[in-house]
């Protein structure tokens, strides 16, 4: 084509470039010599291209040769709609120079059981393609070369890129490949990509990360590894409340460094991985995956110039408005005049209406054939003439009009509505019809066949039929049998559809009518004569009203334009229910008593050169097609003898209007000129649904007039600008003219959007008519039918163009000079990115340009936009051929971005490629565009590779936060306000000295004294899994015990005063028992969760290192635990020399200690609180006895605990409140404890909320995974339950125990579930604790009820509160974290200057209590991080008081509630840890919000974890359901938080439930998992790579 949009060449070159072609094709020559050789010959002839006379009447000389085309059939082809050599061209060229610059890109990781490989034999025969959605490919499943197109220079292996380790496809396991991978990656050169072109606007000028199409690396398949274990101390399932414990994840191995006793995760070994360092200072593991070490790598390179300085900071988050380009290419012609048709002529033999047309025909010539339908071999199945036609017609409208419902209540009235459902192969039936309907005067909507319930788009149809009160369905016979029926051989009624009578229209079933019965015929008036239905680019279907003399006008000035005359035979392959083969098959065809030969898709599919046979064999005049059909002519074609098209007169083109039709036109014409078929035959039309037909070329006698030609550059397109290009002839499209405007028609172009403003001369916009032959209305939509069919142009001067209504076409163009008409898209296919204008046919012609045949499956390609973040964003959807492999896949799409991007200067937000037949078809072949849309918005596309490029395309996120200094202290302080605002300072009430036990400053001095007081008293109920008593402690036999164990540890342990002691328990009784012996003994107990049996390598190290950290002098167990740690597993796990004595304790000796220690000081040691954080750091808390006594007197106070109450703890004892709880207030207080182990629960459900209705608790405590575990196990057993009798009527204090914000969702949803059950919401509360004060916040039994806020996100993000209304946007629930513990005082300060905050500002959470912790423990006395911890002081106001820093980010707000004490209630809202927060993009973001975000999108997604790693975010979702679904989760998730949280995703990684790691408060270890995922230990099903 380079030649045929080029000059004509002198005779001895063309004679030569036909020797070079029949050389090629004889393989006497190689396509690079060819080429060589081609190139040289042209040289001197390829002028450079001009001005605007590209737009003349340019001169057509085709290649004298036919032989290119004879071997791209044979090597196969691509969808020849959309090709074009000079575009082909510009794509090779443009992927050329990225070759140059090769930026490794990671391929994503699929587990093997993703990867299915399929064979050939997958192909079914052809039926679709893509782009148009009627239209479908043929043919298309030879292997794809066309090397004649291509360099070859450009594709050889050398420049691809591919290294060796392209051979470790999907079948070869891991380790290898991450080996291969690193040393690419070191031979891997990153360099910034040159850009196609300098004119690009700003935000696309340094996008350098453009997708390599030729990345260095082989691909990392993933092997299954064995089951990794993310449990604590538990087993596989990880949603265990014992399993999941604070252990270190994976847990490091034992190291001969010193520990300390807080381990920070940056400065230890961690599992087998050394930590270091990168260049700027992040750190990373040693074993981190090479391809996320890549990623980073490669998103280091700027992504998009600076923003502007657009906004002060006021902490509004305002998205980039994008700013008008400066180099924008703006039009400088003058404005345009309206342009006229010629006159329509009237001709006297012009029948007043078509009816009255066929009444003619059919009384004068009835013999004449009107039209020939053809079956699947071809050969003629049925000729109808003119009198048939008339005498079915008058039968079947007599039998609407008078056999359908009774005389004196018809169903059918004229004017009524009435559908025609007729197969595309049986035209005849539908002519009786459609006809039959014109006579009964009922309007006829003709439809497709529905096949199923379920056809895509069919509810649309059938929303159609509704509101167009259609109660009445025409149907043929056979039509009717092969419709679905149900039992009862009844047609069921179709989703969306009205209820409908189905009524067959052969004669043999229809009444004969009366000989008096004759059908009113008039002449046309503006009664509606049918609807056509438009599918709209959101899938609505609208129904086009068309009146009678509309119908009559339009079939005039067709038959004026296309010269129509009596008798002619019309060859036609288009759907003859709807458009142009309506319009000339069924109505034109009939007022001139024309003969139609109509050829049935299903005909075509087996043979495409059918209709060329037609041609020659009727010596048919005229033929309408559509370039689908040209295109699987020359596919078909094999030198066929027989065949002539010099017959022809008009070849109309029906889809001329597509600027990509060109193509098709060109090589049908250089294939078969040798038949007979001559240029000047060759007419494209433009049509629209709403203006019929708008411009058709005329078929002209003289072949000196060429058509019209224009090379228009894309750049200046996507500014609306007509502009042949002048640049390199890199992104250009080729438009043809569609002809002149229709006889009696007025035509203007007008601005798209707003006010119809004419167009100037050389500016694109939207074609409007005004004539008589246009649609009016759509059905039943006066507002959409004002805006389209009632449209006034407006001149520059205010004038409107015409007294009367324009109607819009849908048509993009311009009227070029002559009055030709120039069409480059359609307005459906419209997408405008940042101000910008794509066309989705010309983003497909440059994906198929894109070495085609390769992956893509018979050219089917869909692209549309979808909104993200208030702009536009291209989505290109393939289906891939089943041959594929992962790697070819990859770097065809990587290509496809580079091409979309260099050619037309937009980047791709999504490429998907699902497998071969599976995206959603039209009733005739082609891909159903807002079907294909609507799956991929609702995650059903299952893909099988996905790309996403969000950080190439989203380019108006707001502006990076700067941190402003801070506000120096003097100027803000005065008094109690700062910056105007009541300082944020709350505190409990106060604690009084006031029962018997408060006399006591050591727990083990009370429960001496209740031993002697009350020792009947039972002070602990254990229950086993059955809900049954299985052991029980009395104060006097709890005494004993520890009198016991005491002895014990002085005899066999010999043991001193303020040794360390490991207790290694279950959650029981004996644990209680060991606690007290210890300080019976004078010794430190540390409380150690078990190993587990099941999982001993993953749990027993963690054991081993909080023994070795807390320097435990000894370890305290069970005889079963004891076997354990002696076991052939632990001795494999850790070095068993190095463990301390390890006592058994069922063996205890008979006598009890001779003296009982009694401590004398009270800030003494009492017990150390061992926890990992949910950050991966162990610590170790010093707990004095004076903040135990503390501690106890303020739970004692807050939950009013008297001997007389009982409370059901499920809880783990081993850190924090729980332990506390647990083992130390039932001593303190005298109430009676009912202990219920969580683990129990996972066996028993409902052990926990029995228990407390059958004791008729009145107090329980519980972990949030307790919690979820009872809404998701007991959630469809309420009915159940109530039988059993489960009342939760007395509970007044259900209270959650956790270190975080509360979880408002699982709080209500667990209130909603058991409200039937007697459980009041408000008896539902959290308690909020922290490493350095295990209880802050409690909300006992008194007290107003937990308030809840609204406050803005995004305000949040920049450390601000701004209270905003429930349901507005970006709004986030905070509910109280319970009521501050008495004793305790709280203030807010600023974590960086440690400045006091007012009222309602977000800060840190500082606390003074006397139960504080006395500081972390350290063995070896070095300085320990953090130490400011528990003594901070505040820089300015009261800087006496010592306080703990929480480390928790929240905010005090004064209520209008009061407490007890009748002040103003001050409520504490937690909003997230300091340590989890993300700084990204300047601002702090918790994990929880975007994870909430996350878990919403999709149904599938069970759980979900953030985490940061150098400057990506990292999104791990787990997956319940198919794997097949795992890719649809991407662009969800990617979409979701840039939406929400105006972030850019960089990894999706989709994971097996049960592999985000929980401890047993019910918090995600996201450090664990982020170390698991960077040492390749998660085994995910699909990670992917955002660009």
């Amino acid at each position: 084509m380079a030649e045929r949009e080029a000059s004509p060449f002198p005779l001895d070159v063309r004679a030569r470039l036909a020797e070079l072609e029949l050389e090629l094709s004889e393989g006497d020559i190689t396509q690079k010599g060819y080429e060589k050789k081609r190139s040289k010959l042209i040289r001197a002839y390829v002028p450079h291209p001009g001005g605007m006379e590209g737009l003349s009447h340019r001169p057509f000389f085709p290649p004298p040769s036919a032989a290119r085309f004879h071997r791209r059939r044979s090597s196969g082809t691509r969808d020849e709609r959309y090709r074009s050599d000079v575009h082909s061209e510009a794509v090779q060229a443009v992927l050329a120079r990225h070759v140059e610059s090769k930026v490794a890109v990671p391929m994503p990781s699929k587990r093997r059981s993703l990867v299915v490989q399929t064979s050939m034999d997958a192909y079914t025969p052809p039926d679709s393609s893509s782009g148009s959605e009627e239209e479908a490919g043929l043919g298309d499943d030879m292997p794809g070369m066309e090397h004649w197109m291509t360099r070859p220079a450009l594709l050889g292996p050398a420049h691809l890129g591919s290294t060796s380790s392209s051979s470790s496809s999907t079948q070869s396991g891991g380790s290898g490949n991450a080996g291969r991978l690193a040393d690419s990656l070191a031979h891997t050169h990153l360099s910034h990509p040159h850009l196609a072109h300098a004119h690009l606007t700003h935000t696309h000028l340094t996008q350098s990360h453009h997708v390599s199409a030729h990345h260095a690396i082989g691909h990392l398949s993933l092997k299954r590894k064995p089951a990794l274990g993310v449990a604590e101390n538990g087993g596989s399932l990880r949603r265990s409340c014992e399993f999941g414990s604070d252990m270190l994840w994976p847990p490091p191995l034992e190291s001969d460094e010193r520990h300390i006793g807080t381990i920070a995760r940056n400065t230890q070994r961690y599992g087998n991985a050394e930590r270091m360092e990168t260049g700027d200072g992040v750190p990373v593991s040693s074993r981190v995956s090479a391809k996320i070490q890549q990623l980073v790598n490669t998103l280091k390179m700027p992504r998009r110039p600076p923003l502007r300085e657009f906004f002060v900071d006021d902490f509004e988050e305002l998205l980039e408005v994008q700013q008008p380009d400066p180099k924008q290419r703006r039009p400088e012609g003058a404005e345009m005049l309206a342009v006229r048709g010629e006159a329509l002529g009237v001709v006297t033999n012009w029948p007043p209406s078509l009816e009255a047309a066929l009444q003619r025909w059919g009384t004068i010539s009835p013999k004449a054939p009107c039209l020939t339908s053809l079956d699947t071999t071809g050969k003629p199945l049925y000729v109808l003439t003119y009198g048939k036609l008339w005498s079915r017609s008058v039968k079947l409208a007599f039998n609407i009009l008078h056999k359908l419902g009774s005389k004196q209540e018809p169903m059918v009235r004229p004017g009524d509505r009435v559908a025609l459902v007729f197969p595309n192969n049986d035209p005849v039936a539908f002519m009786v019809a459609f006809y039959g309907c014109l006579l009964a005067e009922v309007v006829p909507v003709p439809i497709e066949v529905p096949l199923t319930r379920k056809d895509a788009g069919s509810q649309q149809i059938g929303f159609l039929l509704g509101s167009c009160g259609v109660t009445v369905a025409l149907t043929s016979d056979a039509c009717h049998k092969g419709l679905p029926k149900s039992a009862t051989g009844e047609i069921p009624q179709f989703r969306g559809w009205p209820k409908l009578l189905w009524f067959v229209t052969e004669s043999k079933h229809l009444s004969k009518p009366p000989r008096d019965w004759f059908p009113h015929i008039k002449d046309a008036n503006s009664d509606t004569a049918y609807i056509e239905y438009k599918t709209c680019k959101d899938g609505s279907v609208l129904g086009v009203t068309v009146m009678r003399i509309a119908l009559l006008t339009h079939c005039q000035a067709l038959t004026q334009s296309c010269g129509y005359t009596e008798a002619e035979t019309i060859v036609n392959v288009l759907d003859f229910k709807k458009d142009v083969g309506l319009w000339h098959g069924i109505l034109t065809s009939v007022m001139n008593m024309m003969h139609v030969i109509s050829v049935p898709y299903s005909l075509m599919k087996v043979n495409p050169l059918s209709w060329i046979q037609k041609v020659y064999h009727f010596k048919a005049k005229v033929a309408c097609v559509k370039s689908r059909d040209m295109h699987w002519a020359l596919v078909a074609h094999r030198e066929q003898k027989d065949i002539s098209l010099s017959s022809l007169r008009m070849l109309l083109v029906a889809d001329g209007s597509n600027p990509w039709s060109i193509s098709s036109c060109d090589a049908f014409l250089n294939v078969f000129q040798s038949k007979g078929l001559r240029s000047e035959v060759i007419c494209p039309c433009a049509s629209s649904p709403e203006a019929l037909t708008v411009a058709i070329r005329r078929p002209v006698e003289d072949s000196s007039q060429p058509p019209g030609r224009g090379v228009l550059s894309m750049q200046g397109l996507s500014y609306s600008v007509v502009r042949v290009d002048t640049e390199e002839h890199l992104s250009v499209l080729t438009v043809q003219d569609v002809g002149t405007v229709m006889p009696g028609a007025l035509v203007c172009v007008v601005k798209p959007d707003g006010v119809p403003l004419l167009c100037k001369t050389d500016e694109i916009g939207e074609l409007c008519v005004c004539s008589v032959a246009t649609g009016t209305s759509y059905y039943g939509l006066t507002g959409m039918t004002k805006n389209t069919f009632e449209v006034f142009p407006v001149a520059s001067g205010g004038g409107l163009v015409s007294e009367y209504a324009f109607v819009r076409t849908g048509l993009l163009g311009f009227v070029g000079p002559g009055g030709l008409v120039f069409i480059s898209g359609k307005m459906d296919g419209l997408i405008v990115v940042s101000g910008r204008r794509h066309n989705a046919d010309d983003i497909i012609a440059t994906a198929l340009a894109v070495e085609p045949m390769k992956f893509i499956y018979r050219g089917r390609i869909a692209v549309f936009s979808v909104t993200v973040l208030r702009d536009e964003r291209i989505v290109v959807v393939a289906e891939q051929r089943p041959d594929s492999t992962e790697e070819d896949s990859f770097q065809w799409m990587s290509r496809v971005l580079q091409a979309i991007d260099s050619i037309h200067g937009v980047g791709v937000f999504c490429l998907g490629l699902v497998p071969a037949n599976t995206l959603p078809k039209t009733p005739l072949g082609g891909l159903h565009l807002s079907e294909t849309k609507q799956l991929y918005l609702e995650g059903g596309l299952h893909p099988c590779n996905v790309l996403m490029c969000p950080h190439t395309c989203v380019t108006n996120l707001p502006k990076p936060r700067q941190k402003q200094p801070e506000i120096g202290p003097a100027s803000v302080m005065v008094g109690n306000l700062v910056s105007g605002k009541r300082i944020a300072m709350a505190s409990g009430r106060d604690l009084g000295q006031t029962d018997d036990n408060d006399q006591f400053l050591f727990l083990s001095e009370v429960l001496q004294w209740r031993s002697q007081t009350t020792p009947e008293h039972i002070l602990y109920t254990l229950l086993s899994s059955r809900g049954a008593v299985s052991s029980s402690l009395t104060c006097l036999q709890l005494h004993k015990r520890a009198e016991r164990v005491a002895a014990l540890l002085l005899e066999r342990g010999g043991l001193q005063e303020g040794d360390h002691i490991a207790l290694v328990y279950p959650p029981g009784i004996d644990l209680i028992a060991a606690f007290y012996g210890c300080l019976y003994a004078g010794c430190v107990p540390i409380t150690v969760r078990p190993p587990h049996p099941q999982n001993i390598s993953t749990t027993l190290p963690t054991v081993k290192m909080i023994v070795e950290v807390s320097r435990s002098a000894c370890v305290m167990t069970t005889a079963v635990i004891c076997k354990l740690l002696r076991s052939k597993e632990a001795v494999a796990t850790v070095d068993i020399r190095n463990w301390p004595p390890v006592l058994d304790t069922d063996d205890l000796p008979k006598k009890k200690s001779p003296v009982l220690y009694k401590p004398c000081n009270p800030d003494a040691l009492a017990y150390l609180d061992f926890s990992v954080s949910t950050t991966g750091m162990l610590a170790g808390v010093q707990m004095s006895h004076n903040a135990v006594g503390a501690f106890c007197r303020s739970v004692k106070l807050q939950c009013e605990l008297y001997p007389s109450r009982e409370v059901a703890i499920c809880l783990d004892p081993y850190c924090g409140l729980g332990f506390v709880l647990w083992c130390l207030c039932s001593v303190y207080s005298g109430h009676q404890s009912i202990l219920i182990p969580p683990v129990e629960l996972e066996s028993n459900p409902a052990l926990w909320l029995l228990a407390v209705s059958q004791l008729r608790v009145r107090d329980t405590f519980c972990s949030y995974s307790v919690m979820e575990l009872c809404t998701k196990g007991l959630g469809l057993q309420t009915e159940a339950l109530k039988a059993r009798g489960l009342d939760l009527s007395r509970v007044r204090a259900c209270v959650v125990v956790a270190e975080e914000r509360p979880r408002m969702s699982l709080t209500h949803s667990f209130s909603k579930l058991f409200k039937d059950l007697g459980l009041h919401p408000r008896s539902v509360s959290t308690a909020f604790g922290c490493r350095v004060n295990l209880a802050i916040c409690l909300q006992g039994t008194s007290g107003p009820d937990p308030t809840t806020v609204y406050v803005d996100m995004r305000a949040l993000r920049h450390d601000r509160v701004r209270l905003v209304e429930r349901g507005s946007p970006h709004s986030l629930p905070l509910m109280e974290s319970g009521k501050i513990l008495p004793g305790v005082r709280i203030i807010i300060a600023n974590p960086e200057t440690k400045g006091p905050l007012g009222d309602s500002h977000l800060g840190e959470i500082w606390v003074h209590s006397a139960h504080n912790g006395s500081g972390y423990y350290s063995g070896y006395g070095e300085e320990v991080l953090q130490s400011d911890h528990f003594t901070s002081r505040l820089s300015f106001g009261d800087t006496s008081t010592v306080w703990a820093r929480t480390g928790y980010l929240g905010f005090l707000r004064r209520t209008e509630l009061t407490d007890a004490s009748g002040e103003r209630h001050d409520a504490l809202y937690v909003v997230g840890a300091l340590e989890e927060a993300m700084e990204l993009r300047g601002m702090r973001y918790h994990p929880i919000d975007i994870e909430t975000s996350v878990i919403r999108t999709h149904q599938s997604i069970m759980e979900c974890a953030v985490f940061p790693w150098t400057n990506l975010l990292v999104v791990v979702v787990e997956l319940e359901g198919s794997e097949q679904e795992a890719l649809d989760l991407v662009p969800m998730v990617t979409k979701a938080v840039l939406e929400e949280h105006y972030l850019i995703v960089g990894v999706v990684v989709v994971t097996d439930i049960g592999v985000i790691p929980i401890n047993s408060r019910g918090e995600k270890q996201r450090m664990h998992l982020r170390d698991g995922f960077l040492q390749d230990q998660l085994d995910p099903i699909y990670v992917a790579y955002n660009m």
